[in-house]
């Protein structure tokens, strides 16, 4: 494997969502990251979240399979699980069996609420931990918040979070020798995640309140409008010399009402103005009239849409994985760049040096 972390072993504990995104991005960045998988689940090696890795089935309610795990554990810098707190330590395999193992692993262990606290003991999903963080309460319309997919508390809050931290935790345990446990709580990452919106609720900027604030579709400026086939375009006009631009090519450039871009009373009326307008052309009519701009525009293209607009296909922005399409490994190196995704493979103990009793 090529890219930055080229050398790095990862074990990750097979678990959905945030977990396996976690271990995605260390394999798209060249680790070798091994999949354990209990016994006869169906075959999943074409899910894109499971690329460029070995997939090994391991009945971790074994002692064999105990056994084999904290053998490959041995020789790894890091571990990725997703269980409920306490669950690794009832199996034999806590962070203080691990850590006396391999005292330079990384123990990366993600949950929705954290190892501790009132909520950790028990279940829920994305939508959960971001409405604790206060991340879900400031992302909707006026009148209700919107769940964002599960992008904020399980892929962006938990699963890149938790890669980074490993990251960082494993250039410490190579300059010291010393592992330790991460715990990752997607509540916490999606708090973090709404750090500049704190900021400005404590400096002013920032209202507590839904569609009321320049970038959450409280403007006329930044937001998405339908167009006349039915589809959406997006507008994120802020600064002044490209709301200029904006008004120039929309033949608003002397509206005394758009000349007062930041009048907070006007933007209702300004967005329902703008609404009228942009029903008037088709999104590919709008396309034409507003791309290569500085405006801030695009079309808002669907999941089959969006590998096939020319600028993704320019810089290969996605690629086919044996019929999966999925978006390439990211972001771009000078000197380490990335290899491209793989479908994963299944692998022995003995394919990979540890032939040992329970493992197939």
């Amino acid at each position: 494997m090529a890219g930055p972390l080229a050398g790095v072993r990862i074990i990750e504990i097979g678990s959905i969502g945030p977990g396996p995104f976690a271990a995605m991005m260390l394999a798209d960045h060249g680790a070798d990251v091994i999949r354990i998988q209990r016994p006869g689940v169906e075959d999943d090696s074409a899910d894109a979240l499971l690329r460029s890795r070995k997939t090994l089935e391991l009945d971790l309610k074994t002692p064999a399979g105990v056994a084999a795990l904290r053998s490959l554990v041995r020789e790894a810098d890091g571990l990725i699980e997703g269980f409920r707190p306490g669950t690794m330590e009832r199996l034999g395999l806590g962070p203080d069996i691990l850590l006396a193992d391999n005292p330079r692993l990384i123990f990366g262990r993600m949950t929705g609420w954290g190892q501790t606290g009132p909520y950790s003991a028990y279940a829920g999903h994305d939508i959960n931990y971001i409405s604790l963080s206060g991340a879900l309460h400031a992302i909707g319309t006026a009148d209700r918040p919107v769940p964002p997919l599960a992008l904020v508390g399980d892929f962006g809050g938990g699963g890149m979070l938790l890669a980074f931290s490993i990251t960082a935790a494993i250039l410490n345990s190579r300059s010291t020798g010393k592992g330790q446990v991460i715990d990752c709580a997607m509540s916490e990452g999606s708090g973090l995640l709404m750090t500049p919106f704190y900021s400005g609720l404590a400096s002013g900027w920032w209202h507590d309140r839904r569609a009321a604030n320049v970038i959450d579709g409280g403007t006329h400026f930044y937001g998405v409008y339908e167009t006349s086939d039915g589809l959406f375009v997006s507008i994120g006009s802020i600064e002044p010399q490209f709301y200029a631009l904006l008004l120039e090519r929309l033949g608003l450039s002397d509206d005394a009402d758009f000349a007062r871009q930041l009048d907070e009373g006007l933007w209702p009326a300004l967005r329902a103005r703008l609404e009228s307008i942009f029903r008037t052309r088709t999104r590919d009519e709008w396309c034409a009239l507003m791309e290569h701009s500085d405006i801030c525009f695009a079309p808002v293209l669907s999941l089959h849409e969006a590998p096939r607009h020319r600028h993704s296909v320019e810089r290969g922005a996605f690629v086919d994985v044996e019929g999966v399409v999925q978006p390439a490994p990211a972001p771009r190196y000078s000197v380490t760049p990335l290899d491209p995704p793989v479908r994963s493979v299944q692998a022995s103990m003995a394919e990979l040096g540890l032939a040992l009793p329970g493992a197939t």
